[in-house]
């Protein structure tokens, strides 16, 4: 294909310049740069009444998604979750379901359609050409950049423009309590059900393998006997929840082989008891050393001295076992005096 068959216009332009006496041709850079186009102004620019109406079109956005994410919670808080509704075109759905997507998704597109209308209609449109520079920045460019942001920041017209300030300020300080509520479906409210067992003033210490009270002459020296509160049945419906917390290990040793003084005061003749919930991760207790009265967790091996408190002597448990504060009643059973001074196995760091 020769230069003839090139349509004229598409040939770059030439230039002949004179040196000495001598002409030569330059050819001119098919590839110059054209530089930025005129800058076009916006409606917005010219005429305030436009401006005004963009305003209020983005603060609308605003409230819509305000409004959206308060349906959204008034939708969690009063629909049933066994709710079924049609839909055309879905078909039968969940009436939660829906109603939270709905208004959650409301809520969020409302935020980005608002705040891509207020960029493109009140913002500065201005297109600026700057040159690349090293990413460790000179003190004057760092200075220049500082000045940028805070020319861009007078061109948004977020300080001249209140009513988008605001609405946008209450759009997206609302938006995260749809988060915050969705927080309530891991469940209920604890309450005091980590610090309370079954176990209360007056309750006898039933033996788990026999199923019938204890009496201190049923415990000998030595001997790591189960128990669990009078009343308690396995065939409840909560019985492994409530075991899970109440269950209970008693031992008798020789009353001068007990060093700390209140569990001397909470036991009888030598005979203590205390939590079987490991307090490091929940494992039951279940192996006893005789001679050093040591318990020892099968799990990840914590050992808790009874004779001193059910104190950690090794192992990554955080906390003593917690004592039973015991007595015997007129029958001559072994009753509690109460519940747990403090919550069993590894439910708080701080205890106090």
């Amino acid at each position: 294909m020769s230069s003839q068959d090139i349509p004229e216009e598409n040939l770059p332009s030439t230039q002949d310049e004179v040196h000495g006496g001598a002409v030569t041709t330059k050819v001119a850079d098919p590839f110059a740069d054209p530089g930025m186009p005129p800058h076009e102004h916006r409606i917005q620019d010219i005429d305030e009444r436009a401006a005004k109406r963009s305003e209020r079109a983005v603060a609308f956005l605003f409230l819509l998604s305000m409004l959206a994410t308060v349906g959204f919670i008034a939708s969690y808080v009063t629909l049933p979750v066994d709710k079924i509704i049609y839909v055309f075109p879905i078909g039968h759905i969940s009436a939660l379901n829906f109603s939270l997507g709905l208004t959650l998704g409301v809520a969020l597109f409302c935020i980005g359609a608002g705040a891509v209308h207020w960029a493109r209609t009140l913002m500065s449109d201005v297109e600026v050409a700057d040159e690349r520079h090293a990413i460790a920045a000179e003190p004057e460019v760092k200075a220049k950049v500082m000045a940028d942001f805070r020319e861009g920041a007078e061109e948004s017209a977020i300080g001249r423009r209140p009513l988008i300030r605001r609405t946008m300020f209450g759009a997206l300080a609302l938006l995260p309590l749809s988060g915050v509520v969705l927080l309530r479906d891991l469940g209920p409210l604890p309450g005091t059900k980590l610090r309370k067992t079954a176990w209360s003033e007056g309750k006898m210490l039933v033996n788990q393998n026999t199923l019938q009270p204890l009496r201190p002459e049923d415990i000998q020296v030595g001997s790591l006997t189960f128990a669990m509160p009078e009343g308690m049945k396995e065939e409840d419906h909560d019985f492994q929840k409530e075991i899970a917390k109440a269950a209970l290990m008693i031992v008798r040793l020789q009353p001068d082989n007990i060093k700390d003084k209140r569990e001397l005061d909470w036991s009888v003749d030598g005979i203590v008891a205390f939590s079987k919930i490991c307090t490091h991760v929940g494992c039951p207790i279940s192996l006893y050393e005789q001679q050093t009265h040591h318990v020892l967790c099968p799990c990840h091996q914590s050992t808790f001295d009874l004779s001193d408190g059910g104190r950690v002597i090794f192992g990554p448990a955080g906390h003593a076992l917690p004592q039973l504060r015991i007595k015997v009643n007129d029958k001559g059973y072994l009753e509690a005096m109460g519940d747990f001074a403090e919550p069993v196995g590894p439910a708080y760091w701080e205890r106090g």
